[in-house]
């Protein structure tokens, strides 16, 4: 049985984990997973006291490091701030990690990579098992097309995400720039305005957009001549994020220290 803990219990991807959880303990037996603890930010509302949450009954806590046991494993949607404070805590008690959190720094991402040699942690931009796989397609899409196909990824988001573009159009981006063996450092193009000329060869454009209640729409499109190729996901409710960290959480199980992604979670 893998322990879970939720971080950002009472935001809205803490209480679809929650739920995600309680799906799996009314459908599975024996129980391949227990949430141990639900844990908020210090003076949240509701700390201390008792909710529900598709019949699972928990007490909010505030304190992570009173709520983790070496070998559970710590589900977190929140900030990159948050997160760096609750996986120095994991590193020190020992429990996995399965960090959901976007719009990490370069610097941030780089702790990340230092607290992987202590615990095995699950780091991907997406949670989605659409988009992992889509991710896979996109490089191998990019890899047999070539620069002959001029590539622009889009996405669409609600009008409260904070960053911007997501990480999910990074993961796009990375893939294609992979297939294409560039750099995406070089290559990578974010939005155009004024008088940028004509497109180069080998150019990948990252475009954001905001809007509404918009849960998530990724479209990488490959334009040739005569022709051009579009590979779409569209999210129609959060809850398959949900999903897809509660299941990167069992994956956790018993594994050693080290970075792995949804692509390991789904074994593609």
């Amino acid at each position: 049985m893998v322990e879970i803990v939720v971080l950002g219990a009472r935001g809205r991807m803490g209480q679809m984990i929650l739920a995600a959880c309680a799906k799996i303990l009314r459908e599975k037996r024996p129980a391949p997973l227990a949430v141990i603890a639900a844990v908020d930010a210090k003076g949240a509302p509701g700390v201390g006291q008792k909710f529900a949450v598709d019949g699972l009954e928990l007490t909010l806590g505030d304190s992570l490091e009173a709520a983790v046991t070496p070998g559970s494993v710590i589900i977190d949607f929140t900030t990159p701030e948050s997160s760096m404070a609750a996986l120095e805590v994991a590193a020190r008690k020992g429990a996995a990690y399965v960090l959901c959190t976007t719009g990490l720094t370069a610097q941030q991402k780089g702790r990340v990579q230092e607290f992987s040699k202590k615990i095995p942690i699950v780091q991907s931009p997406n949670m989605s098992v659409g988009v992992t796989v889509l991710f896979k397609v996109a490089e191998m899409v990019a890899r047999t097309l070539g620069e002959d196909f001029d590539v622009e990824i889009i996405e669409a988001h609600h009008n409260q995400k904070k960053d911007a573009p997501s990480g999910t159009a990074l993961g796009f981006a990375e893939s294609v720039a992979k297939g294409l063996e560039a750099s995406l450092d070089e290559v990578a193009v974010y939005g155009r305005h004024g008088m940028p000329g004509a497109r180069p060869k080998g150019e990948i454009g990252i475009h954001a957009v905001r809007g509404g209640d918009i849960a998530g729409d990724h479209t990488v499109l490959f334009a040739g001549d005569g022709e051009r190729v579009e590979l779409r996901h569209v999210a129609h409710d959060r809850r398959i994020f949900a999903k897809g960290a509660v299941r990167a959480a069992l994956f956790l199980k018993g594994k050693p220290p080290g970075i792995y992604t949804m692509t390991d979670v789904l074994g593609l």
